[in-house]
């Protein structure tokens, strides 16, 4: 079964500093109908105007994602941590007994893309922690790269849950299938260009969310890139 979700349906706000669009519910945005999808609770898509950001916030017993799809993000925490992450990085942030942290755009004229996720992690309580890595464009050109898993495996990062990342970036017309074992599920997440993905053509923003099927398969319709998560 696969199941689209539109970039226009996403929950939306424009706050000036801050454009931000929620796949699931988030803040002000609330939606019965998306609230999540297995251990996967937050999909934002967010551009911070120049010399704009988050201040410091609390988190707890959460798994944060961040990827930047241009410009860059700087990162402060309560465990000493201070990085700016950039187009190609990877951050991976364990929240559980408690941190808390701000992000900020250093640029003085660009703005930042990128998005956040959030996983729920396999349990709670669990001591925080922090990492940040950059993975070679060449590992994902025209194919999967693991970039977050369990067990770190491939040199990913480590995520506390039952969930595999990955990263593609698909030329026009190649065909990329990944192969499901029963009873796992999976979402797809076009970050740039155009997809075609079960005879539905999917745009950036767009997402779909696939279950009781044995792999998926995506076709670019232009050059585009995609993030895959394999979830139980």
């Amino acid at each position: 079964m696969f199941t689209v979700r539109r970039s226009a349906d996403r929950g939306h706000a424009n706050h000036g500093w801050l454009d931000t669009y929620h796949t699931f519910s988030f803040s002000t945005y609330q939606d019965p109908a998306h609230m999540r999808f297995r251990s996967l609770r937050v999909m934002n898509e967010d551009r911070v105007a120049p010399g704009q950001g988050f201040g410091t916030h609390p988190h707890a017993d959460m798994e944060i994602v961040t990827y930047v799809l241009s410009g860059a993000l700087e990162h402060r925490d309560s465990m000493g941590n201070g990085e700016v992450l950039r187009p190609g990085e990877f951050q991976r942030m364990t929240a559980g007994t408690g941190i808390t942290h701000s992000e900020f755009n250093p640029s003085k004229t660009e703005p930042v893309h990128l998005y956040q996720i959030w996983l729920y992690p396999e349990r709670k309580g669990l001591t925080p922690s922090y990492e940040q890595r950059r993975f070679d464009a060449a590992g994902r050109s025209n194919r999967w790269q693991l970039v977050a898993s369990r067990d770190a495996a491939e040199g990913s990062l480590t995520i506390h849950q039952d969930a595999q990342i990955y990263l593609a970036d698909l030329a026009a017309g190649v065909e990329l299938t990944h192969r499901l074992e029963a009873g796992r599920h999976a979402w797809l997440q076009v970050l740039r260009g155009e997809v075609v993905v079960a005879g539905e053509r999917l745009q950036a923003g767009d997402g779909l969310a696939v279950s009781e099927e044995q792999a998926i398969s995506l076709t670019g319709g232009t050059a585009a890139e995609v993030m895959l998560f394999d979830l139980a």
